[in-house]
């Protein structure tokens, strides 16, 4: 039998390789109770183009509270979708990671797509 983890990292491989068949940038997303990261990583894989999270010490400025609610990864989203267009990343596809679109995530995937990503 699996635990939650190992189910969870179970779902995030499935994704992962029906987002490398697509040939897309991709959106990846982590959560900790505390904070949330996200990662633009390239077509192939091979390297990332662009990272945000509720760690950087310019966002804990602007974060009224602590990194691990809605609010903050709607800042996250916005900041990870600037920083993907700067990079020249337009298009990308989502990776939840295996976690729930709901809560945290969502707000993360709804602030980045506010700010111009198309996914």
């Amino acid at each position: 039998m699996l635990n939650k983890k190992e189910q969870r990292l179970r779902r995030s491989r499935q994704t992962r390789e029906r987002i490398a068949k697509q040939g897309v940038a991709r959106l990846t997303v982590f959560r900790s109770n505390l904070h949330i990261y996200a990662s633009v990583i390239s077509e192939d894989g091979a390297r990332v183009v662009a990272t945000a999270s509720t760690a950087e010490k310019d966002l804990r400025t602007e974060l009224s509270g602590k990194g691990g609610n809605a609010a903050a990864a709607a800042l996250v989203g916005k900041r990870i979708a600037e920083k993907a267009k700067a990079a020249g990343v337009e298009k990308v596809a989502f990776d939840r990671a295996g976690f729930a679109y709901h809560g945290r995530v969502k707000a993360l995937a709804e602030a980045a797509r506010e700010a111009g990503l198309q996914f």
